[in-house]
């Protein structure tokens, strides 16, 4: 498969050919239809992650079909419309058990901890833990962003913030995961104060 590679941190990344992944026995490989770009990536190719070995593959939103799956997998099939949150769960742990999963203990995120989705296909881990089907008016574009920016938006206005209708929420930093707090805060009501320093971001 063509995959973005890069040999060290800070490094000009290459498209290059690399073997395709296998799936484990608990996992899929997903044929990579959509990726976002994330400021966690440039924090992974600048070297700041102990986790991320070189050579590397970044990516971590994406979206796209089953293309492969594992022995064990019971919930999947290959075609499938999937995406997936950026931290991927064991399923097992404490953490998980307790509803915690973006804290698992064994949490394995691609893109950081093994080859992520800047490829034509990307491994998925405990597959029927962590894979989330989509619509099918849902584009692939749209799905991508759901499982990192969208996801931790999410968690901080609703199910942190409890953001009822006719509120004010103010937010600070508009990158991807500050406007799509925005969006969220407005879907629930809200009434929206964005805030930022940026020009560009100001525009928006």
């Amino acid at each position: 498969m063509r995959a973005v590679v890069f040999e060290a941190f800070g490094e000009l990344a290459q498209v290059r050919e690399v073997p395709d992944p296998v799936p484990s026995a608990d996992g899929v490989v997903v044929r990579v239809e959509a990726t976002g770009l994330c400021r966690s990536d440039w924090h992974a190719w600048m070297g700041h992650d102990s986790g991320v070995a070189l050579p590397h593959v970044p990516g971590h939103e994406l979206s796209g079909t089953v293309a492969a799956v594992g022995s064990g997998v019971g919930n999947w099939r290959v075609g499938d419309r999937v995406t997936v949150p950026f931290v991927c769960a064991c399923g097992r742990c404490a953490a998980c058990a307790a509803g915690e999963q973006q804290v698992c203990e064994r949490q394995e995120q691609p893109g950081f901890t093994h080859w992520g989705s800047f490829a034509e296909y990307v491994p998925v881990h405990h597959a029927d833990v962590n894979l989330v089907a989509l619509p099918d008016g849902m584009s692939y574009v749209t799905a991508a962003g759901l499982g990192c920016r969208f996801a931790t938006a999410y968690r901080a206005v609703v199910a942190q913030g409890r953001t009822r209708a006719g509120e004010w929420v103010a937010v600070h930093g508009c990158g991807g995961a500050g406007l799509s707090a925005v969006m969220i805060a407005a879907a629930c009501g809200a009434r929206v104060v964005a805030v930022d320093v940026a020009p560009r971001a100001l525009e928006l």
